[in-house]
This record gives C-alpha cells, sequence and structure tokens, in this order.
C-alpha cells in the first residue's frame, strides 16, 4: 500500500491518542499518550489498570479511538480512527516498550504505572490536505 508510509508518518509525529473502552453495562474514554511501534502496528501507552478505562479494557480487550490535530479550516482536516485489542505488557516485552516509551515522554521515567500495547487490527485515516476526504485504509491481514 503506497499511502502506508504517509499514514506511519504521521502517526509518528503525534502523541496523543483517545480511547474508548466499554463492557456490557458502561463504555468510557480517556486521552492518552502513546507511542506507534510501526514494525509491529500497535500503540504503546502507560495507564493504571485501577482507572475507570484501566477498569474496562480489563474486562473487555477490544478498543478503539481516534488520534488528530485541531485544524483551523476543514481543509487541514487529519485524523486518524483505529481499533485493535489491548493488553498488559510484561517481561522482556514490556522492558522493550517503556524503554522506548520513556525516550519519546521522559516524564514517564518518574511514573510507575504499567505499559499496555494495542495491537492494532484497523486504520482509516482522513488528509483533506491530499484531497477533500481522502481516505487511506490499513486493516491487519
Amino acid at each position: 500500500m503506497s499511502d502506508l508510509p504517509h499514514l506511519i508518518r504521521y502517526l509518528k509525529k503525534q502523541h496523543v491518542l483517545s480511547l474508548s473502552c466499554h463492557s456490557a453495562q458502561e463504555i468510557w474514554s480517556a486521552n492518552c499518550f502513546y507511542l506507534l511501534d510501526a514494525p509491529r502496528m500497535a500503540f504503546w501507552l502507560m495507564t493504571e489498570p485501577e482507572t475507570r478505562h484501566g477498569s474496562l479494557m480489563q474486562a473487555n480487550p477490544q478498543v478503539a479511538g481516534t488520534i488528530n490535530g485541531q485544524p483551523k479550516t476543514v481543509l487541514l482536516i487529519k485524523g486518524v480512527q483505529y481499533r485493535g485489542r489491548i493488553q498488559r505488557l510484561s517481561g522482556e516485552a514490556e522492558q522493550q516498550a517503556r524503554s522506548a516509551y520513556q525516550k519519546r515522554f521522559p516524564v514517564a521515567r518518574k511514573l510507575a504505572a504499567p505499559v499496555w500495547e494495542i495491537v492494532l487490527d484497523e486504520l482509516k485515516m482522513t488528509d483533506n490536505a491530499l484531497g477533500f476526504g481522502k481516505k487511506i485504509v490499513w486493516r491487519r491481514e
């Protein structure tokens, strides 16, 4: 897919995602700093399991969300919608993700929160700078 590098560049430039979680009785969203693991097509983030969204994502690992800027005109809208499965990392995978996350966000060195990974199943980017309504779609095979 020739548009995939454009999508990855955009995701690497951004740093906050919205994270929506749900159970049979409840739905909740949160904003989290993230780091893209492009080779695995996954997001890494840190959050406490006791938060409202932490409890929900442990009960149901299917999550969705968005990543976007704040353009002043509709012609400059760029944003991504995603869905995937979240899991708490451990062992060597957790150490690798934490190290990369702390390099991107040095303040995270002061946090003891667990590191989580959203393994992406689908991404859809809208980029009006490439033409009004231009969509770039990626799905895990």
